[in-house]
């Protein structure tokens, strides 16, 4: 059975939207150039949390209502693959991401220049590659600029 071209296009999208909901996402250099950016601190950990209350949930329901009790070690390699393994994927990609991004633009060189979330804390606005909140007139070095 063949599928046209939009079908498969639906699909692609309906996948996207899915890994978005339980925040599989990684992110990618193009989240340099996004504001907001997908990938925060802030959406890594609500990732943890998400899947998390999931994992609690199923392994609670197993457990206590279908009388698998031998079966609550599974949810450690579940909680591990699905859960913390993910997470560890997603901050490393964020913070090589965020290192890029602070020696490419004016503003990763700032003292105002939140990392955490890749944020402009004086205009609290997020930065990418192409846009400077502040268009360099409350720029300030960063302290550690100058550490050698």
């Amino acid at each position: 059975m063949l599928h046209s071209r939009g079908e498969s296009a639906k699909l692609l999208k309906m996948l996207e939207k899915l890994k978005d909901i339980f925040m599989f996402r990684e992110g990618s250099e193009i989240d340099n150039t996004l504001t907001p950016p997908t990938v925060t601190t802030g959406s890594i950990i609500w990732g943890i949390l998400l899947r998390s209350a999931i994992i609690i949930s199923i392994t609670t329901f197993v457990v206590m209502f279908l009388g698998k009790r031998e079966l609550w070690w599974f949810s450690v390699f579940v909680f591990w693959f699905v859960v913390l393994y993910p997470a560890y994927k997603q901050h490393y990609k964020f913070h090589d991401r965020i290192k890029k991004l602070q020696t490419n633009t004016l503003c990763g060189k700032c003292k105002f220049f939140v990392a955490e979330s890749q944020l402009c804390s004086v205009l609290d606005e997020h930065i990418g590659l192409d846009t400077i909140p502040c268009e360099g007139e409350s720029w300030e070095a960063s302290p550690d600029l100058f550490e050698i």
